[in-house]
């Protein structure tokens, strides 16, 4: 392929860059013709082919009365051009130009010809619902997009596609690509030329400001496309309160969308529109709904329009005296000649003392305007700034009240309110379609509420709230001190409701209300504040190079967030396992998006009530229940899920791990199941083995990760040691969670009560000996008998399988043979928890190190704590919770400066 000598008529960044991309392929671009200079600034095409010596020609105009301006026409055939490339040209330019190469002229159209010809051909793909858009590049004529089709790119059209999403998408990256290919199957000899059919051909006019008043006697669907099909420009507008308002921002709502809000009457529409904290809900005359995100006054000032009977009159409205003390910019700023609506305070010099200087005399001017040093970070135009303060002085700058549907019940000597809707964007809302599921209480088999069943959408709508959080929101603008500050209040709030969080939990779980209220809601506000004192301490590092001598080369290390993580957590520490993994989340800097276990929602709504309160902006934190195979396979294929962490079974972890990289492969962290070996000497402390060898077990019901899953007792203790652990079970209460003096309490739901019957039947049809337990007690509810079994070999299924329930699984090795029995330990496919008892350090330091397993516990066991990392090895999962923020953020990411 030969490269061709062409001219390129037109403008823009669109111009700009088929001109580049021209160039690189080798082509001779001989002149640029472009539009003369607006207000001493070059259009982007002209200046870069001036910078690169191409001669450059800005004429007014090319034609006078309908011919060609002799003197621009010959100063254009001297360049000698091949060809004429038209990326994007707002002149009418004569034919006698248009033929003159020997190749013709190729123009570039943002529509499949002969579908919208004409200046607005993307507003009216938008304006006239097309499922289907795309652009043109034709062989010009001396008709209106009438040319010979060279080719044609089409995408597909997004429900709430605007001019702009659409422009950037795809008709701006695409369009240069398919301009370039263009030239390219010129100088190949290989360009058709398809004559263009008139059938389905239409033109629509260019969409002026004029003409793109709302109809409102069309349907929502109808109302949609056109204010999408005008935004940004010329924008869609219509009378309301006597003055011209433009919409933008539009998005169709699903069929029985309804909204709380103040009614907005609006001329013409079929009914009053809904201002409400999601928008302007606007209605068709089918009475279906759609919204709309933001609104421009005729004075140009744009709000959202969520605000718009409080912060709209704010937006054009005279200052007081008092508040034109907010405009000490002036003072501060002395460098800039004149404060105007755009100027930014740290652009135009300001520092961080000129910031604490800012705050302060404001507060001096305006005593009723409680500023913080933080509104100046969030507000740092003039304009921003100055409606800021305005808000606050008039009292309409308080966080928007939360909305919650409570669930109230007596019990446990208090009232507790329990939300039970989803949580998405810093609002509790009900699942696509209203779907809902009854959430069970496990001590009585009583269904304790509705909650909301989230669907695939629900999941979309969470996961695009949490990026918007994470990109645009406030949360990825504020320093990592004011994180930490977020994080401590959280944990306080949790505090002041540890035992409303604490009878939640054991009434939707089943765990011992005093055991919930240390370990479950405990040790989760510990983890809150522990990791709040991380956030300002995430570094990483410079590292000496090579190249560093002469030039001062420097590379450094930076550590940054993933941006939209998913948690997936299970169902038998609901609140703390949500606390180990969001904790370390939000203090890297993440958004979250987190389904509790389906059985066990509540506590998770709870924690997202006091998120909201404790002030994390909209979109940080999403809550949402449902099924594991709905909305955590939605959140293991999504692709703007950038990191998943999962508690739960092997099984699961394995189909979650496929997911993640199948969809983008995304960072994953897995905590999955165990088996976890505790090997007893003869030379233990009995008193301390036998204690901690049933905590090992019995612990929260035998629902424990880390639960000792199988006993290996010397031979010479044995029968000693399970006397002695009999005789302790025996004195175990069982009975109602609630109850101060209960030891054991109901399994967490009917499932897993099943399964642990089918358990202990395997493991005495195996020939193991059913020593005590072993079936479900006789009572309403989910209440499983402690269970111990004895003469367990190695071959056995309840020797091989966990249990994750109340059941000893004890077996001997023979008295001083250690390396057989942790030959024995270590044969599993799991390696998440183990202990030793010995007496012996030298033997306890040689077992601990031969354990294969994520923690060893010497001489103690369930002993965690925040600061020290949990997870496994083996199939029982990589990553560890609770380790310093390291799967939260990206990995180093490499910096080198000169």
């Amino acid at each position: 392929i030969v490269g061709k000598v062409c001219s390129v008529i037109g403008q823009s960044v669109f111009g700009l860059e088929v001109y580049k991309e021209l160039r690189k392929e080798g082509h001779t671009i001989v002149g640029v013709f472009t539009i003369p200079d607006k207000d001493g600034k070059a259009d982007p095409l002209g200046a870069e082919a001036e910078k690169d010596g191409v001669n450059v020609f800005k004429f007014p105009r090319w034609r006078l009365k309908g011919k060609g301006i002799p003197e621009v026409v010959q100063v254009y055939k001297a360049t000698g051009a091949e060809l004429n490339v038209m990326p994007f040209c707002s002149q009418f330019i004569p034919m006698e130009v248009i033929d003159h190469p020997a190749h013709g002229s190729i123009i570039y159209h943002p529509s499949l010809l002969p579908r919208h010809r004409g200046a607005s051909a993307i507003n009216w793909t938008l304006i006239h619902g097309d499922k289907k858009g795309g652009f043109t590049v034709f062989w010009a004529d001396d008709g209106l997009d009438t040319g010979p089709i060279l080719l044609q790119r089409e995408c597909d059209v997004e429900p709430d596609d605007t001019v702009n999403t659409i422009y950037k998408r795809f008709l701006f990256p695409e369009g240069v690509k398919g301009t370039v290919d263009a030239v390219r199957l010129i100088a190949a000899g290989n360009a058709p030329k398809i004559v263009q059919p008139e059938e389905g051909a239409t033109y629509e006019g260019i969409q002026k400001k004029d003409n793109a008043k709302i109809d409102w006697n069309q349907s929502a669907q109808v109302l949609h496309n056109w204010i999408r099909g005008n935004d940004k420009v010329p924008g869609a507008w219509a009378e309301v309160d006597g003055q011209k308002v433009t919409f933008y921002g539009s998005s169709l709502l699903d069929s029985g969308a309804t909204a709380i809000g103040q009614p907005l009457e609006i001329p013409g529409a079929s009914q009053p529109g809904l201002v409400s904290k999601a928008g302007l809900m606007l209605f068709g005359n089918d009475g279906k709904a759609l919204l709309v995100k933001n609104l421009q006054f005729e004075d140009g000032k744009m709000i959202a329009a969520a605000r718009y009977f409080s912060s709209g009159s704010c937006a054009s409205v005279e200052l007081t005296e008092e508040e034109k003390a907010f405009g000490v910019w002036k003072s501060i700023l002395t460098n800039v000649d004149a404060i105007e609506d755009s100027t930014d305070f740290f652009k135009s010099g300001a520092a961080s003392m000129d910031v604490v200087r800012l705050v302060e005399e404001v507060k001096l001017r305006a005593s009723g305007c409680q500023l913080q040093n933080e509104d100046v970070y969030m507000n740092t135009t003039f304009q921003d700034f100055i409606q800021m303060c305005v808000r606050k002085l008039r009292g309409e700058d308080d966080e928007e009240e939360l909305v919650v549907d409570y669930v109230e019940k007596n019990i446990n000597n208090m009232t507790i309110r329990m939300p039970h809707q989803l949580f998405i964007n810093g609002e509790f809302v009900d699942a696509e379609g209203g779907k809902t599921y009854k959430t069970i209480n496990p001590t009585d088999g009583t269904a304790i509420c509705d909650v909301s069943l989230a669907q695939a959408s629900d999941v979309d709508r969470a996961v695009a709230a949490a990026k918007e959080a994470f990109e645009e929101g406030e949360w990825g603008k504020i320093n990592p001190r004011d994180r930490g500050r977020l994080l401590y209040k959280l944990a306080d709030l949790m505090e002041e409701h540890q035992e409303e969080l604490a009878t939640i939990e054991s009434m939707d779980s089943g765990a011992v209300y005093t055991l919930a209220l240390k370990t479950h809601v405990g040790m989760s506000i510990q983890t809150f504040r522990y990791f709040a004192g991380w956030c300002d301490k995430i570094q990483g590092c410079t590292i000496p190079i090579n190249q560093a001598r002469p030039n001062r080369n420097l590379t450094f290390t930076k550590k940054e967030p993933i941006g939209v993580c998913a948690i997936v957590i299970p169902w038998n520490y609901p609140l703390m396992m949500l606390a180990w993994k969001t904790a370390a989340c939000l203090a890297a800097g993440n958004t979250v998006v987190l389904k509790p276990a389906q059985v066990t929602p509540l506590t998770a709504m709870k924690f997202a009530e006091l998120a909201a309160r404790a002030g994390f902006p909209k979109g940080v934190i999403n809550i949402l229940p449902g099924s594991g195979a709905l909305v955590g396979q939605r959140l293991s294929d999504h692709p703007d899920v950038r990191k998943l962490g999962f508690t739960g079974s092997t099984e699961i972890g394995k189909h979650i791990m496929k997911s993640c990289a199948v969809s983008n492969v995304k960072k994953v962290s897995l905590e999955l199941g165990g088996k976890s070996p505790l090997i007893i000497f003869s030379d233990c402390d009995m008193d301390k083995a036998v204690r901690m060898g049933l905590s090992a077990v019995f612990f929260n019901k035998g629902e424990n990760c880390i639960a000792a899953g199988r006993l290996f007792v010397e031979e010479n203790i044995h029968d000693q040691y399970v006397k002695r652990v009999v005789e302790e079970v025996k004195k175990m209460k069982i009975g109602d969670p609630l109850d101060r003096s209960t030891d054991h309490g109901p399994q967490n739901h009917k499932a897993h009560l099943d399964k642990l019957v089918e358990y202990c039947q395997t493991g005495v049809r195996e020939g193991a000996t059913l020593v005590c337990g072993g079936k479900q007690v006789s009572r309403p509810g989910f209440f499983f008998e402690p269970t111990i079994f004895t003469d367990v070999q190695d071959h056995m299924f309840i020797a091989i399988e966990e249990s994750f329930g109340p059941v000893m699984i004890l077996s001997k090795f023979k008295s001083g043979d250690v390396d057989e029995v942790l030959r024995r330990a270590n044969a599993t496919e799991y390696g998440l928890a183990s202990g030793v008892f010995t007496r012996d350090i030298s033997k306890a330091l040689y077992v601990s190190e031969k354990l294969n397993a994520g923690t060893v516990f010497v001489n103690t066991y369930n002993k965690t704590d925040v600061a020290a990392p949990f997870g496994g090895f083996k199939q029982s999962g990589f990553g560890k919770d609770l380790e310093s923020l390291h799967f939260y953020v990206k990995d180093n990411k490499t910096k080198t400066l000169l």
